[in-house]
Protein backbone atom coordinates (compact mmCIF):
# COMPACT_ATOMS: atom_id res chain seq x y z
CA UNK A 1 0.00 0.00 0.00
CA UNK A 2 1.62 3.13 -1.01
CA UNK A 3 1.67 6.47 1.49
CA UNK A 4 0.84 9.76 -0.05
CA UNK A 5 2.08 13.31 0.82
CA UNK A 6 -0.98 15.32 0.63
CA UNK A 7 0.54 18.36 -1.61
CA UNK A 8 -0.57 18.41 -5.39
CA UNK A 9 -4.67 17.40 -4.46
CA UNK A 10 -6.69 18.45 -7.41
CA UNK A 11 -9.93 20.70 -7.18
CA UNK A 12 -11.96 21.35 -9.96
CA UNK A 13 -14.91 23.63 -9.63
CA UNK A 14 -17.42 23.48 -12.72
CA UNK A 15 -14.84 22.33 -14.72
CA UNK A 16 -11.93 24.92 -13.70
CA UNK A 17 -8.99 23.59 -12.07
CA UNK A 18 -8.35 25.92 -9.00
CA UNK A 19 -5.67 23.42 -8.12
CA UNK A 20 -2.91 25.96 -7.46
CA UNK A 21 -4.86 28.30 -5.73
CA UNK A 22 -5.74 25.58 -2.92
CA UNK A 23 -3.99 25.99 0.46
CA UNK A 24 -6.01 23.34 2.30
CA UNK A 25 -8.63 20.67 1.27
CA UNK A 26 -10.96 18.11 3.08
CA UNK A 27 -13.68 15.51 1.65
CA UNK A 28 -16.19 14.22 4.28
CA UNK A 29 -17.90 11.16 3.41
CA UNK A 30 -20.38 9.88 6.60
CA UNK A 31 -23.74 7.45 6.70
CA UNK A 32 -26.35 8.48 8.93
CA UNK A 33 -26.25 5.97 12.09
CA UNK A 34 -29.95 5.03 12.68
CA UNK A 35 -30.78 3.51 16.01
CA UNK A 36 -32.95 -0.16 15.36
CA UNK A 37 -32.59 -1.23 19.00
CA UNK A 38 -35.76 -2.96 19.75
CA UNK A 39 -37.25 -4.57 22.83
CA UNK A 40 -35.22 -7.42 24.10
CA UNK A 41 -31.98 -6.05 23.38
CA UNK A 42 -29.15 -5.16 25.60
CA UNK A 43 -27.16 -2.93 23.41
CA UNK A 44 -27.69 -0.47 21.19
CA UNK A 45 -28.65 -1.43 17.83
CA UNK A 46 -27.46 0.55 14.29
CA UNK A 47 -28.16 0.77 10.94
CA UNK A 48 -26.31 2.58 7.97
CA UNK A 49 -28.78 5.58 6.63
CA UNK A 50 -28.85 8.42 3.99
CA UNK A 51 -24.85 9.22 2.77
CA UNK A 52 -23.66 12.60 3.55
CA UNK A 53 -20.71 14.37 2.54
CA UNK A 54 -19.54 18.18 1.93
CA UNK A 55 -15.92 19.23 0.59
CA UNK A 56 -14.25 22.12 2.69
CA UNK A 57 -11.10 24.22 0.92
CA UNK A 58 -9.19 26.99 2.22
CA UNK A 59 -7.64 29.20 -1.19
CA UNK A 60 -5.63 31.83 -1.07
CA UNK A 61 -7.74 34.90 -1.78
CA UNK A 62 -7.41 36.37 -5.58
CA UNK A 63 -10.82 38.87 -5.78
CA UNK A 64 -9.80 39.86 -9.65
CA UNK A 65 -12.57 38.66 -12.16
CA UNK A 66 -12.35 35.03 -13.19
CA UNK A 67 -10.15 33.57 -9.84
CA UNK A 68 -11.33 32.19 -6.80
CA UNK A 69 -12.25 35.07 -5.03
CA UNK A 70 -15.69 36.12 -7.38
CA UNK A 71 -16.04 32.68 -8.67
CA UNK A 72 -16.88 31.59 -4.82
CA UNK A 73 -19.09 35.13 -4.45
CA UNK A 74 -21.09 34.52 -7.62
CA UNK A 75 -21.60 30.39 -6.78
CA UNK A 76 -22.73 30.68 -2.93
CA UNK A 77 -26.33 28.89 -2.55
CA UNK A 78 -26.36 27.31 -5.91
CA UNK A 79 -25.31 24.47 -7.59
CA UNK A 80 -21.72 23.68 -8.84
CA UNK A 81 -20.17 20.45 -9.87
CA UNK A 82 -17.25 19.78 -8.29
CA UNK A 83 -14.31 17.00 -8.54
CA UNK A 84 -10.94 16.33 -6.13
CA UNK A 85 -8.49 13.70 -6.59
CA UNK A 86 -5.64 12.94 -3.96
CA UNK A 87 -2.98 13.99 -6.71
CA UNK A 88 -3.18 16.37 -9.77
CA UNK A 89 -3.12 14.00 -12.36
CA UNK A 90 -5.29 11.99 -14.34
CA UNK A 91 -7.37 9.35 -12.41
CA UNK A 92 -5.93 6.07 -11.77
CA UNK A 93 -6.43 2.67 -9.70
CA UNK A 94 -4.16 4.85 -6.76
CA UNK A 95 -5.74 8.04 -7.80
CA UNK A 96 -9.87 8.02 -7.61
CA UNK A 97 -11.73 10.68 -8.33
CA UNK A 98 -14.44 12.26 -6.34
CA UNK A 99 -17.30 14.29 -8.08
CA UNK A 100 -20.43 15.22 -7.05
CA UNK A 101 -23.09 18.38 -7.42
CA UNK A 102 -22.64 20.76 -4.21
CA UNK A 103 -24.05 23.86 -3.10
CA UNK A 104 -21.14 26.52 -1.40
CA UNK A 105 -22.53 27.60 1.64
CA UNK A 106 -20.40 30.22 2.72
CA UNK A 107 -17.46 32.16 1.06
CA UNK A 108 -15.25 33.39 4.52
CA UNK A 109 -12.41 35.23 4.38
CA UNK A 110 -9.91 37.18 6.64
CA UNK A 111 -6.83 36.50 8.40
CA UNK A 112 -4.36 38.09 10.83
CA UNK A 113 -2.34 41.50 9.84
CA UNK A 114 0.67 40.16 7.45
CA UNK A 115 -0.84 36.87 6.98
CA UNK A 116 -2.13 35.48 3.71
CA UNK A 117 -5.87 36.58 2.73
CA UNK A 118 -7.32 33.23 2.76
CA UNK A 119 -10.54 32.81 1.53
CA UNK A 120 -12.34 29.49 3.55
CA UNK A 121 -15.78 27.93 1.59
CA UNK A 122 -17.65 24.62 2.48
CA UNK A 123 -19.54 22.82 -0.50
CA UNK A 124 -22.71 20.89 0.78
CA UNK A 125 -24.45 18.00 -1.39
CA UNK A 126 -27.01 18.55 -3.85
CA UNK A 127 -26.30 15.17 -4.69
CA UNK A 128 -24.36 11.61 -4.88
CA UNK A 129 -20.90 11.73 -4.49
CA UNK A 130 -19.25 9.19 -7.35
CA UNK A 131 -15.78 8.04 -6.89
CA UNK A 132 -14.50 7.00 -10.11
CA UNK A 133 -11.02 5.69 -10.95
CA UNK A 134 -9.39 4.23 -14.41
CA UNK A 135 -7.51 1.17 -14.08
Amino acid sequence: MGVIVWRNAFLAINGVDYSADVASLTLNYSSEMLDKTAMGNTSRIKTGGLKNWSAEATFHQDLTAGHIGSVLFGLVGTTTCIELRPNNSCSTAINPSYSGVAIPDSNTFGGAVGSLLDTKCTFQAAGDLARASSS
